[in-house]
């Protein structure tokens, strides 16, 4: 950090108006932008780093600068110039796979480049071996789709015309490919107008001194009002990705091991070391570039729930300022996040997306359960066939529930990309061959606790022509894990007119008049189910959200009556209640079922697993 003192008015102003640009930003792009997983499902966000690399703004992650500026050295880039990537192995560990698209944007005051725009979201089709992008069965990076390593898109206002054709040219959807890369790179030209105005309004000292401020704050508050609240010590919880789509299912470990220091200028270590060897299918994630910085902040907002109230929580950004707080050891080269080019990756959700959870569970067993219980809030699904149009890919990015807290039951139907949601059923049966005939809540799947986990979707959707179903999704064996005696939530699960998929599925046909039932996966619950009052229970089956069946052998009350009339029987639910306590108790975490039905039965390991 400088010795440069900031005015904490303007500091105010600045971190509003970024906020505000990047909130700016990521509207264009929903405005203009062509293809549904963009304009519909809302799967991107957009990010602004300073100079120095540092991201500034926090209500979501994004990509990395680092890889850019590696190759375009700033003091050579011009005003108007847009730089774009998408390699997986050149990103610095910022993209993940090669679907997401990074456009980087610098902003420039008085000649110099004083910060940057970013976008980077999931795009339909950048070629490879099955529509998407993401073949299940891949073993190779070269079968995923088209990799850019950081390239001038645009040099001083002009579209570089050969490198579009090439990358239109490799998708199957070139004209949504267009539309979106056009979106992105004209918000993020925008955007950079609206930072100079910025750096033109107050000077380049007194912005860059907010700029310190702001990250300064964010150190201090994570490590006064967060970090204090862990334990010193060591403390190790792992979990595990059930597939990878070329090997038969079996458990693929993410460990941490967490050291806890309050003295040290580094109070969090982050040990990876324990992690299952690199995945032969597309499950790995390249994470060990650059430090980690990636990593650091895509966990970081875990650390979130240790503040002190829900209000609080939601305040906290997560910006460059709490990469100093971390130190990330990560194993040596050939491990699921140190794969060794060209190791596949369009499924590194299975990988990044279980980190949060073996995060929070290791901080889960430092505080005694002051955190949320495990969730699965991101899985991909899709049809692609012919309609009178032509050729068709639908895909959509489906959430599902989170976990429940210490405070509250979790949410239903969220997803782990800010903004994010479900394509609407009117805009996907106008456009494609298929009906909606049901887009609910997925009863019974949220896992049972004093506090409840929240419910995945379920959806129906009826096939008018025949076509290929495709899906990207893990936790289709295991379950989101309960806490502190709260029970698993119940897992993924897609069905073809009664016949059960695999979680990792590149072309099933799909008969016209089948019915693909996409259920996702509930979330962990948190505390004893037999805590939870009788008269909440009763109203979570009013809600549609829990059963009869469900209040009586999960929660233990007993109701009558029907759903518009419930009534609670009193005695009848105490007396079952009073049983059903003679039980041991349950484990602090409850993993769920799902385990002994992976060939060879429960893995060793040497952390506790129940």
């Amino acid at each position: 950090m400088t010795d440069r003192t900031a005015d904490p008015v303007l500091v105010e102003i600045v971190e509003g108006t970024l906020a505000s640009v990047e909130t700016e930003v990521e509207t264009a792009i929903a405005r203009t932008a062509r293809s549904p997983m963009i304009r519909d499902a809302h799967d991107f966000r957009a990010g602004i780093h300073d100079a120095r690399l540092r991201k500034l703004t926090g209500r979501s992650y994004s990509a990395l600068v680092q890889p850019v500026v590696r190759d375009f050295p700033i003091e050579t880039m011009r005003p108007g110039d847009v730089f774009f990537h998408n390699d997986v192995y050149l990103s610095e560990g910022g993209i993940g796979h090669l679907p997401d698209l990074c456009v980087t944007v610098p902003v420039f005051h008085e000649g110099e480049v004083v910060a940057f725009v970013q976008a980077f979201g999931h795009h339909d089709d950048i070629g490879g071996a099955v529509p998407g992008s993401m073949p299940s069965h891949a073993r190779s990076a070269f079968e995923e789709g088209l990799m850019v390593p950081p390239i001038r898109l645009w040099d001083e206002g002009v579209p570089n015309r050969a490198a579009l054709t090439i990358m239109t040219r490799n998708s199957r959807m070139p004209d949504s490919l267009a539309g979106d890369l056009d979106a992105e790179c004209s918000a993020c030209l925008m955007g950079a107008r609206r930072l100079g105005e910025l750096f033109g309004r107050y000077g380049r000292e007194a912005v860059e001194a907010c700029f310190d401020a702001i990250i300064s704050k964010t150190t201090e508050t994570f490590r006064r009002e967060l970090l204090a609240k862990i334990p010193e010590g060591v403390h190790v919880w792992e979990d595990y990705a059930e597939h990878d789509g070329v090997d038969e299912p079996r458990l693929h470990t993410q460990r941490i091991t967490l050291t806890v220091d309050h003295s040290a200028d580094t109070p969090l270590t982050i040990d990876f070391t324990g992690t299952s060897a690199q995945a032969k299918g597309p499950i790995n994630h390249a994470g060990d570039y650059a430090g980690g910085v990636f990593l650091k902040k895509w966990l970081a907002p875990i650390l979130r729930n240790l503040a002190d109230t829900p209000e609080r929580m939601a305040e906290l950004d997560v910006n460059e300022g709490v990469v100093p707080l971390i130190e990330m050891v990560f194993p040596e080269k050939g491990t699921l996040l140190t794969p060794i080019f060209p190791a596949p990756t369009n499924a590194r959700t299975f990988v990044i997306l279980r980190l949060l959870g073996v995060l929070a569970g290791v901080l889960a067993k430092a505080t005694g359960g002051r955190m949320p219980a495990d969730q699965e809030t991101i899985r991909y699904t899709g049809v692609y066939g012919e309609s009178d149009d032509g050729p068709y890919l639908m895909r959509e990015v489906l959430g599902g529930g989170s976990g429940g807290r210490w405070y509250a039951d979790g949410e239903d139907t969220i997803h782990v990309v800010p903004d994010s949601r479900n394509i609407p059923a009117e805009f996907a049966e106008a456009r494609w061959p298929f009906r909606v005939e049901r887009l609910g809540l997925a009863v019974d799947s949220g896992g049972p606790g004093e506090f409840r986990g929240g419910l995945g979707y379920d959806k129906h959707i009826r096939m008018l022509r025949d076509a290929s179903f495709m899906s990207i999704a893990d936790r289709s064996i295991l379950s989101c894990w309960g806490v502190n005696g709260g029970r698993a939530g119940r897992p993924f699960q897609v069905t073809v007119d009664g016949v059960e998929m695999e979680g990792l599925v590149d072309d099933f046909p799909v008969r016209a008049g089948q019915v693909i039932r996409i259920r996702t996966t509930g979330g962990g619950g948190w505390g004893s189910p037999y805590d939870r009052p009788a008269e909440r229970v009763a109203d979570d089956v009013r809600d549609g959200k829990v059963s009869f069946e469900g209040a009586r052998d999960d929660y233990g009350v007993v109701l009558t009556g029907t759903r518009d009339d419930v009534v609670v029987d009193a005695e009848a639910t105490a007396r079952l209640r009073e049983r059903l306590r003679e039980a041991p108790p349950a484990a602090f975490f409850d993993r769920g079922p799902g385990y002994p039905r992976l060939s060879g039965g429960l893995p060793h390991a040497e952390v506790d697993i129940v």
